[in-house]
């Protein structure tokens, strides 16, 4: 079968037939070459300054990735000023030029599909559907953006006139330069969707890949180098370079997902300065699930295993608590057992795996201590152990851990963990389990099934989280995708009021200019 035939995957299409593309990555996994050295890229050249150092796969610790190079600071003052000479031309191209040239970044990351789908796959450790599902959102991302920004005419806008002869234009103009850093758990989906969202606004961009994930970064910021000038993107790894870059005076904004400790701090740190540069933040989630007698029970428990464990929770919008009516609790609690005992972990390039490695020893140990505080102060129902013998051996794999009847207030219920970890809880009614859910200082996804339609509208109007779902069997609180869900978090898990994945993101890389003149 042609390649461009190959069924397409989506976070939701569950239940088509993948036949087709598991035997095209079944040829192609073997046959990636991996364990070349990948150089920073600044101004469109290689940077090789720095110390060298070597990542391994998480699904098996033999599995070299390449080398790559950890910039210090004066690699970031050589990567910002190349952005900052790019920008004086592409902030000034057209914004239509720039929107056709996102396109092309699209059709050159799809003709790559399967090179950076392979890439993902086994940097991060996600499943085959997991890494090629990203892809996909990665180019749809991309073309959904430049879209937007057409659709709306750039953001232009003509203003009433106080008298006949005076014309108002308010136009949204770029800042300049923009920091992208970003996480390991989606490399190509998030740092593409920051990336562009800059790039559309007419700024140049230095990306920081994850520490994990500097593969990927190479490769996705190798498909804007072939459309792009030299210097609009330029890419980073290392350590430090995030922090020097954040802090560094040549950076006119910052655009950051990952943990609420950083993104706190990135937005402490801007505001202390003499002026606030933008700084536009995900920063993870505690994402709830509601089950209300009226539920499809089936439904229920498929999804929300499929939220909690899919890409062995790292997501920040994973499925981390349950509140469950209490009629209902012990059927829920079964099928939901029966359908995670189901689930086969192992080395995600095999056709049939659904949960790979955690990404590191990080990962385990706090996987680790929130099993030892369920054991301790609740029951644990089911997992709860670090799987050993065989490839388990050469990378941090673990069982899906389900615990029942923690404290309402405890911090498992509260703190992000990021490892495959769910709390069920028993509640009265769906008024309870909201409000407890609402307590949460985080505020990104959450999830119900219900068949009561006062139940549904309860859910929408008082949950405070960005993104709902409701009876959704793909997933209790994952699955978002561009131009259908917007991605936008509350309270903590967020900074703007305003979200990936939809209309009102990139005017956020912008800043509003109003020109009157007279005619």
């Amino acid at each position: 079968m042609e390649k461009k035939s190959l069924p397409r995957v989506t976070y939701s299409n569950i239940g088509v037939d993948f036949g087709p593309l598991h035997d095209h990555l079944d040829v192609a996994i073997p046959a990636y070459a991996l364990g070349t050295a990948h150089p920073n890229r600044i101004g469109g050249r290689n940077d090789e300054a720095g110390a060298r150092f070597p990542v391994s796969s998480p699904i098996d610790d033999r599995i070299r990735l390449g080398e790559f190079f950890a910039a210090d600071a004066a690699a970031v003052d050589r990567a910002v000023a190349a952005a900052r000479k790019a920008a004086r031309e592409w902030g000034r191209r057209p914004w239509a030029s720039r929107v056709e040239a996102i396109r092309a970044v699209a059709a050159e990351v799809e003709r790559r599909k399967y090179e950076l789908g392979i890439a993902c796959l086994i940097e991060v450790g996600k499943s085959r559907a997991e890494a090629m599902g990203e892809v996909e959102e990665t180019v749809d991302l991309l073309r959904y953006y430049a879209d937007e920004m057409a659709a709306n005419d750039g953001y232009a806008r003509d203003m009433a006139r106080a008298f006949p002869r005076e014309a108002t234009r308010v136009v949204l103009r770029p800042h300049g330069v923009f920091a992208v850093i970003a996480p390991f758990n989606f490399p190509l989906a998030l740092s593409a969707g920051m990336t562009t969202g800059a790039l559309l606004g007419g700024n140049t961009v230095v990306f920081k890949p994850g520490p994990r994930s500097g593969l990927t970064g190479a490769l996705l910021t190798a498909c804007f180098e072939a459309v792009l000038p030299p210097g609009v993107v330029n890419m980073l790894c290392g350590e430090a370079a995030g922090p020097t870059l954040a802090a560094h005076p040549g950076i006119d904004g910052i655009t950051f997902t990952g943990s609420h400790a950083v993104g706190m701090e990135l937005l402490r740190g801007q505001a202390a300065r003499s002026h606030m540069r933008p700084v536009n933040v995900e920063m993870g989630g505690k994402n709830p699930v509601h089950v209300t007698a009226t539920a499809d029970l089936e439904v229920a428990a498929e999804g929300t295993v499929r939220s909690a464990f899919g890409l062995t929770g790292q997501k920040c919008s994973a499925c981390s608590v349950a509140y469950v009516e209490r009629s209902v609790f012990d059927a829920f609690l079964a099928k939901l057992v029966g359908k995670t005992a189901a689930l086969k972990i192992g080395d995600p390039r095999a056709r049939d795996v659904f949960m790979g490695p955690a990404i590191d020893a990080d990962a385990g140990a706090r996987y680790a201590g929130a099993v030892a505080a369920a054991r301790r102060d609740a029951r644990l129902i089911h997992g709860g152990n670090r799987l050993s013998g065989g490839i388990f051996d050469r990378g941090v794999y673990l069982e899906p851990a389900i615990v029942a009847d923690l404290p309402y207030e405890h911090r498992l219920n509260r703190e992000e963990l990021f490892v495959p970890f769910l709390s069920v809880m028993a509640v009265d009614d769906l008024a309870q389990g909201m409000a407890l859910a609402n307590k949460v200082d985080y505020g990104l996804t959450a999830g119900l099934y219900a068949r009561d339609t006062d139940e549904i509208d309860l859910f929408f109007e008082t949950a405070e989280a960005g993104v709902l779902y409701a009876n959704r069997r793909s997933g209790a609180t994952t699955g978002a995708w561009p131009g259908i869900q917007t991605f936008c978090g509350w309270k903590g898990s967020g900074a703007t009021g305003k979200g990936g994945l939809g209309p009102w993101y990139v005017p956020q890389f912008m800043r509003e200019q109003s020109r009157t003149s007279m005619e």
